[in-house]
């Protein structure tokens, strides 16, 4: 009962995924990524070892297209998983389990890749796929903040939405942009509304944090 996008940024090498759904607390369970490895989202009848297994392959360097195929062979009820996953390289995979509520389906586009169920059409992930492209000059967090947005504006999760999570990771192991809305009756508006405070407030004190280059880790 979810939509979700994973991306990579072409431009910065950030990695992340962004997802809503009619449920409380979709980042728990659905949106995972790592610095410098990729971003994987796991829905439908979720299993977040999907997720966890596949971003350490990624981590070996196996491809987004190879782990997925690797963890759904693993998985006796793959047919009623959906899985967007992407890589370090911007190389995109995607699973779209035959059992899935409809309407269920993916696309994928210039290092990106945006899956759905029990949507109210193949429009939801359409549009937000054109947000995307549109927005390669923006950072991550803000494209993938519009292309959510683009998608419930023409429909979304048939039942609406609940929560929200949006999740990029730069260099650095901790996240750039984590904003999780768990709980809404408009999540989508409390989504602006967080956005804009990321923007102005808590960004820059990310940026500000200590750097790993920075630490020498203990012994």
């Amino acid at each position: 009962m979810t939509f979700s996008i994973v991306a990579r940024c072409e431009r910065t090498g950030q990695v992340g995924v962004a997802a809503a759904t009619a449920v409380q607390a979709v980042g728990k369970l659905a949106c995972h990524a790592i610095a410098n490895v990729g971003a994987i989202a796991s829905q439908a009848l979720t299993n977040p070892y999907l997720a966890y297994d596949g971003l350490r392959l990624l981590e070996r360097g196996i491809s987004a297209e190879d782990a997925l195929k690797r963890v759904l062979a693993a998985d006796a009820h793959a047919n009623r998983r959906q899985v967007g996953v992407v890589d370090n390289m911007g190389r995109t995979a995607a699973w779209t389990g035959p059992d899935t509520i409809k309407w269920s389906g993916q696309v994928s586009g210039r290092q990106c890749s945006i899956q759905g169920n029990r949507l109210t059409g193949p429009e939801v992930l359409e549009q937000a796929l054109i947000a995307m492209h549109e927005t390669e000059h923006l950072d991550l967090a803000k494209r993938l903040t519009l292309a959510l947005l683009a998608g419930d504006s023409v429909g979304g999760d048939r039942h609406g939405e609940r929560s929200v999570n949006i999740l990029v990771f730069s260099t650095e192991e901790y996240a750039l942009c984590d904003i999780r809305i768990d709980d809404h009756n408009a999540p989508m508006d409390e989504l602006r509304r967080l956005f804009k405070i990321y923007q102005e407030k808590i960004l820059p004190n990310v940026l500000n944090l200590p750097k790993r280059a920075d630490i020498v880790p203990p012994t």
